[in-house]
């Protein structure tokens, strides 16, 4: 088994304490409103907390208002195909010099074997969490009120 560490970093004009209410701890009522046509719902199963799989199940590790901090593991699911035992995620929220917020985002994929994973493989993934993430976005500029 090998593991392969990406880190992203986003930026948001968006305060972290909001975007980090909306996208992460109401995401399964706020995403499927906002994405219809690739996110149908969210079911939480234990724990506290999109594309054109039919279903993923993430174990929530880590949830932290105060700290702006999520982790979570997928356990389960189409994108994990047979060369992947799981995928695992860091989110952090810091608040910008501009007021907004910058996201850092690590995912650590445990590879199968000696399969050999890929950015391009992953790229994909990264596009749709992107557009989910601009889609909250969007929403809070448009609805300055909401989760503040």
């Amino acid at each position: 088994m090998a593991i392969t560490t990406f880190t992203d970093e986003y930026t948001s004009p968006i305060p972290p304490s909001r975007i980090f209410k909306a996208s992460i701890v109401d995401s399964h009522n706020l995403i499927p409103k906002l994405m219809p046509q690739a996110i149908k719902s969210v079911e939480i199963i234990n724990g506290d907390g999109g594309s054109p799989l039919k279903c993923v199940k993430y174990c929530v590790d880590e949830l932290n208002e105060k700290t702006f901090t999520y982790g979570y593991t997928l356990i389960e699911g189409d994108s994990l195909v047979d060369k992947l035992e799981k995928i695992t995620y860091e989110v952090k929220f810091e608040e910008s010099a501009d007021g907004g917020s910058i996201s850092k985002v690590t995912s650590k994929y445990f590879t199968v074997g000696d399969f050999s994973l890929k950015e391009e493989e992953v790229k994909a993934g990264k596009e749709k969490v992107l557009a989910m993430y601009k889609a909250v976005e969007v929403f809070l500029i448009q609805n300055p009120d909401a989760y503040v």
